[in-house]
């Protein structure tokens, strides 16, 4: 049984990676390639190409010039097997030179032709442009009789005289547009052919690969490179059952991608993965600098002229990078029996402890701009915890609120989801990230049959002291009322807010009055509070709340949202 022998060559650009120097007289063998494996970053994208070729004993160089001009020449990598031994050298990747039309000297001479009927056509517009301007000068300058002595002649000569030199111009300005509409279609067939004639810009780049070969033998070489103009953002959908009484609320989260391409290839039958590695983040944390707490340089007076050095200089490197907000599939039913449900294909995992990476099954085409295509790549169900939560201070609607808790290994990233109740579209929302085991909270649209309304008791703004005006006060009250129409209980959660002082002389103080909030600064907002209970079937409930501020007499206070 004849050894396959295979070579790992991790090699940059026009960088030797082992110790053969091969030779530059090598014979170059043209190479083509083919897409077999893409895989998707939210970043960007690398490339699998497959060359499947004979190579001759000795030194070789392929040759393969249909690669993208948008892959990152030192992310080039190559390797493969081969029935011989086979060492893989000096990987080079180069914009091919422009090449020039096979045709030129036959171009050259029909642009050639072409300017000289150009220049004819010129000659007659000169020409009749003459014959007018005399027609013209002799309309302007004839005496006011025709007779030899000046004499006026008869109506019929003179009808004779305008028209002859009506005629005359007339003909000339029909053969002046004639030549111009000649000349125009002329002018765009020599732009065409000297279009033909320049030299083409490279349209792909040109990949060499240097080989050493023991003997002949055929060869499958797998290069391997990272393309920029390519990305994948994370969408969802997220299908309530709100159960029944046989039932409990369970929830489907269908994880999809939404993956586009411009790198200037088309991506043909290939083997499609995305992954959760962000390559355009580096590979190191940023390094901070010293921070300087000092006084302020006095600017030193310059002359007159002078070129200001306190112009600001390139903004320095960020010090924090924001997460990437990135950002659907209903279930088809039939009644006709004996009918199958069509589901759709789903990705195999490979979840690692620092990336997912999902293998779309079977094969995927996706031309270069040519839009964004949705792949499903995970699915999951979980028990849901239903809520109706509102806060009727911004709007009195009740919404529908799913929460449960995320059982999968991989991270759920942010993105847009589309949002489905009992088989019914009813919006869409936003997911934000979420590692295993947090808790995860979906709203489902409003809920019409929780009403909630909200008053105000008393708004009072005054002031304060026993004898002596010394403050001013903003003293607030409201009811909100909730009233349950399910014939089954809820659980219900109001939220409000209460002013948050960053002022020492600015007291917040809630009243005695005020029902009891179960939850305060929720969701790390301070001010912001909350009351949730269960809601019985048909019960009202009222939930006070009040409060107080108050700052000095000779100031005015604002009461706005933060930021």
């Amino acid at each position: 049984m004849r050894t396959i022998a295979r070579y790992l060559a991790t090699t940059s650009l026009v960088l030797v990676t082992n110790a053969v120097v091969l030779p530059s007289w090598a014979a170059d063998v043209d190479a083509t390639s083919a897409i077999d494996t893409v895989t998707v970053y939210p970043d960007g994208a690398t490339v699998t190409r497959v060359m499947v070729l004979d190579i001759a004993s000795g030194d070789s160089t392929l040759v393969a010039r249909d690669f993208p001009l948008s892959l990152d020449p030192s992310s080039l990598r190559v390797e493969g097997e081969a029935g011989a031994k086979l060492t893989i050298g000096t990987i080079d990747a180069r914009p091919p030179r422009a090449a020039q039309p096979v045709n030129l000297p036959e171009l050259d001479k029909r642009i050639e032709a072409l300017r000289d009927q150009r220049a004819d056509l010129q000659g007659d517009i000169d020409a009749a442009t003459a014959r007018r301007k005399f027609a013209q000068h002799f309309a302007e300058a004839s005496p006011a009789g025709l007779g030899e002595k000046g004499e006026a002649r008869p109506i019929a000569e003179w009808r004779a005289a305008f028209t002859a030199v009506a005629e005359e111009i007339a003909t000339a300005d029909t053969a002046i547009r004639d030549a111009a509409r000649k000349q125009r279609e002329i002018d765009r067939q020599i732009a065409q052919l000297e279009a033909e004639r320049a030299a083409k810009p490279p349209s792909k780049l040109e990949v060499r690969i240097d080989v050493a070969s023991a003997a002949a033998t055929k060869a499958t070489l797998r290069v391997t490179y990272a393309v920029r103009n390519a990305r994948w953002l994370p969408l969802y959908d997220a299908r309530l059952d709100t159960g029944g009484k046989d039932r409990k609320p369970q929830l489907e989260l269908v994880r999809r991608a939404e993956v586009t391409q411009s790198t200037g290839e088309d991506w043909s039958n290939v083997t499609l993965g995305v992954s959760t590695v962000r390559i355009g983040r580096g590979g190191s944390a940023p390094e901070l600098i010293s921070l300087v707490a000092q006084y302020p340089q006095v600017p030193k007076p310059r002359a007159l002229g002078a070129v200001s050095d306190a112009m600001p200089s390139a903004a320095p490197a960020p010090m924090l990078r924001r997460m990437e907000q990135a950002s659907s599939n209903m279930k088809d039913k039939d009644e006709i029996a004996p009918a199958q449900r069509a589901d759709e294909q789903q990705a195999a995992a490979e979840i690692g402890d620092f990336q997912a990476t999902f293998k779309i099954p079977g094969h995927v085409s996706l031309g270069a701009a040519e839009g964004a295509k949705s792949l499903r790549i995970a699915s999951m169900s979980v028990p849901a915890d239903l809520a109706v939560r509102a806060a009727p201070v911004q709007d009195p609607t009740a919404f529908l609120e799913a929460s449960f808790k995320q059982a999968d290994d991989t991270t759920l990233l942010p993105g847009k989801v589309a949002i489905y109740r009992d088989g019914v579209f009813v919006g869409r929302g936003k997911l934000s990230a979420s590692a295993k085991d947090d808790i995860v909270r979906l709203g489902f649209g409003a809920d019409d049959k929780v009403k909630i309304e909200r008053a105000v008791l008393k708004r009072n703004e005054g002031s304060a002291g026993l004898l002596v005006t010394t403050s001013k006060t903003d003293e607030r009250a409201f009811k909100t009322t909730i009233r349950n129409g399910h014939d089954f209980p809820i659980k219900v959660a109001i939220e409000d807010q209460l002013p948050v002082s960053e002022s020492e002389e600015i007291t917040v103080e809630m009243l005695p009055t005020t029902t009891p909030p179960t939850a305060k600064d929720i969701r790390d907002k301070r001010g912001v509070l909350e009351w949730s209970f269960d809601a019985k079937p048909g019960e009202v409930k009222d939930i006070n709340f009040a409060w107080r501020v108050r700052w000095p007499k000779d100031k005015n206070v604002v009461i706005a949202p933060a930021g």
